[in-house]
């Protein structure tokens, strides 16, 4: 069992070195309560959430530091596109890179607290689906 001085996730998460860090935080915060059963490891240089071994959500902390990306996806295997979107969902949020992949772009801890329930009611839709 891995104490949380071994886990990898909370090792990179206390050497991060980001403006949004609190941000980060919260976010990951809303992702573990729309899903108790996720775990988390790092993968393409970010915190990745799993379901059932499968990477759902992944980070992208964008270089210039002045936002967090949600990529929300179907892992690293190669699968036939979906011919409409994965999900139907209204609130603007989601960026849509193609029928199985989107991203949630957040710059402020204002947005994410206004937008937090329908964050975790995207990630739960996701989740399901995906």
């Amino acid at each position: 069992m891995k104490t949380e001085s071994s886990n990898p996730v909370l090792i990179y998460l206390d050497q991060l070195d980001h403006p949004l860090k609190p941000e980060i935080l919260k976010i990951r915060e809303i992702i573990f309560s729309a899903n108790p059963d996720l775990t988390e490891h790092i993968k393409w240089n970010a915190p990745s959430f799993c379901l059932e071994g499968e990477d759902k959500i992944t980070y992208n902390l964008s270089p210039k530091k002045d936002s967090i990306q949600l990529v929300l996806h179907r892992g690293a295997k190669k699968r036939d596109l979906p011919k409409e979107k994965l999900i139907n969902e209204d609130s603007g949020l989601l960026k849509w890179a193609a029928n199985d992949r989107a991203v949630i772009r957040f710059t402020s801890m204002q947005e994410i607290l206004e937008d937090e329930t329908k964050i975790q009611e995207i990630i739960q839709k996701w989740l399901e689906v995906a």
